[in-house]
């Protein structure tokens, strides 16, 4: 793990709430040069710590209106079984996260498509077809109360 000190700890919340944010903004906003600040964002990335920049879409105002929760349950749990099922649900543009979970059911994949109709076609079409599904069990969002990117990190006391 690598280590992170408040400086560090700063930039990253200014990059996840605003990705476009320059390095002399940046700079400006914790006080320093603009040198530091591009070294230190540099070896963020080197390390992981950023994976990567994105521009987060409204998904509503692309038609994307229903969210769907899908619970799986799965027949074989050797680790090619697994392995092969997750590669085929991982590769639908509709799933936009797939999470193994512990609990009542296997995988829990949140999915992302215009209505009730598009996921009726998104399971009989394409997860009914997945191998190795045993119970599938959908929950659908009727609002969001709340939703972010930002990763949690303790930055230190204002200034």
């Amino acid at each position: 793990m690598i280590k992170l000190d408040r400086i560090d700890l700063k930039i990253l919340d200014i990059l996840q709430r605003d990705a476009r944010s320059t390095i002399k903004e940046i700079a400006g906003k914790l006080n320093l040069s603009t040198t530091p600040i591009f070294e230190r964002i540099k070896r963020l990335e080197k390390a992981g710590v950023i994976d990567r920049y994105v521009a987060i879409l409204n998904p509503t105002l692309l038609g994307k209106k229903l969210t769907a929760f899908i619970h799986i349950s799965i027949k074989d749990h050797t680790k090619e079984s697994v392995e092969a099922f997750v590669e085929r649900v991982v590769s639908f543009d509709e799933v936009i996260e797939c999470h193994h979970v512990s609990g009542d059911s296997d995988f829990l994949l949140q999915v992302l498509l215009e209505d009730i109709e598009k996921y009726n076609q998104f399971v009989m079409e394409k997860l009914s077809v997945v191998p190795n599904i045993s119970k599938l069990e959908s929950r659908f969002s009727l609002s969001v109360r709340k939703k972010t990117n930002l990763v949690y990190i303790q930055t230190g006391p204002a200034k």
